[in-house]
């Protein structure tokens, strides 16, 4: 019994040893582990890396966002006080091929002002676990450049692939757009009136994401985003994501239909705000209401168009209150322009 103490007692005492010796901070107080090594070069300042990166919400270890398995990260490598309290702060430390596990207090990031408020998602004394794989470096932008258009196109397959296994297993049947996204069409609408590129659609949409179709993040098919009107798209444009700007010319007045876009024809490795995680897969239930002529100022493209797509939903609920308080203005303009009746002749 004694000896099995003792035993019991030695793995206790080296349990505690080696969570002071694996664990380690940067200056700004980042908790970090070095897990797996692979004695490749050293990161210096001034190089691109590439990375992949993964974020859980502890103590429930849920997914925040994670580039494992997906499209994978770059960034400069950087020494300066913008990195503090960051993954990128690690970069220095690392070597190309090592592993590293870390901690961030969201306290702490509250108190650098790195995140605006508490809110459900980051809570007083929670932390986010999370961990960083050093994939390689580069000395040049135009190297990390032509290494990520590599990437890209290997992220672009997976991703279609994705989505035909989805409409395969859920019986779909939809075309396919020229660069991976679908189109599913449930109800013809008036095939006179299509909704060709240069023409403005008005169109109704339910947005969610393929891994979890019960989650809305935007609509204006009923009031629960705050917002109800169509939103006016000019067709072809690269105001919207480049999968809205494929898939709208297979829409006529009046159809309906689902568009399923890969995250490279929508918001990429960006993400939208909280409710669009990166490389996500979308799905849009479509309605277009109307199909006209674009006003002619709108007809001109937009120079430097981003292809995957400058409207974010908050963009867009913001672009349906300008286009509400425009018409309430055109309104109010058109009734003050009305002519005023005469007053009746004076009898004599």
């Amino acid at each position: 019994m004694k000896h099995v103490v003792i035993a019991v007692a030695g793995l206790a005492l080296l349990s505690t040893a080696a969570c002071k010796v694996n664990y380690d901070k940067t200056k700004s107080g980042l908790v970090y582990k070095v897990v797996s090594t692979k004695n490749g070069q050293s990161i210096m300042p001034g190089q691109i890396a590439k990375f992949n990166v993964e974020f859980k919400l502890s103590p429930k270890d849920s997914v925040l966002n994670t580039t494992y398995g997906k499209f994978p990260g770059y960034t400069p490598v950087d020494t300066g006080k913008n990195t503090e309290y960051t993954f990128i702060e690690l970069f220095p430390l690392l070597k190309v091929g090592d592993s590293v596990e870390f901690t961030m207090s969201i306290d702490t990031l509250k108190n650098r002002g790195m995140i605006p408020a508490y809110d459900s998602i980051f809570t007083r004394n929670g932390q986010i676990k999370g961990r960083l794989t050093v994939l390689g470096t580069f000395a040049t932008q135009d190297m990390a450049k032509n290494d990520m258009d590599k990437e890209v196109e290997k992220e672009k397959t997976r991703e279609i692939a994705s989505l035909q296994e989805y409409l395969d297993k859920k019986g779909i049947k939809a075309q396919r757009t020229a660069n991976g996204a679908f189109v599913e069409i449930t109800t013809p609408g008036d095939p006179s009136v299509k909704a060709d590129s240069g023409k403005m659609a008005m169109v109704m949409y339910r947005g969610y994401l393929q891994q979890d179709s019960s989650k809305i993040f935007d609509t204006n098919m009923d009031s629960t985003k705050g917002h109800t009107d169509p939103i006016p798209v000019v067709v072809g444009a690269h105001r919207v994501i480049q999968g809205w700007d494929e898939a709208l010319p297979y829409f006529s007045k009046g159809s309906k239909g689902r568009i399923y876009v890969p995250s490279t024809l929508g918001y990429g490795m960006r993400g939208a705000g909280q409710d669009i995680p990166a490389n996500a897969n979308l799905i849009f239930d479509i309605q277009v209401l109307d199909v006209k002529d674009a006003p002619p100022e709108q007809q001109q493209q937009q120079p430097g168009g981003n292809p995957l797509g400058n409207l974010t939903p908050e963009q867009i609920k913001q672009l349906q209150e300008q286009i509400q308080k425009e018409r309430q203005a055109q309104q109010q303009q058109g009734q003050a322009a009305q002519p005023q009746q005469a007053p009746p002749a004076q009898k004599k």
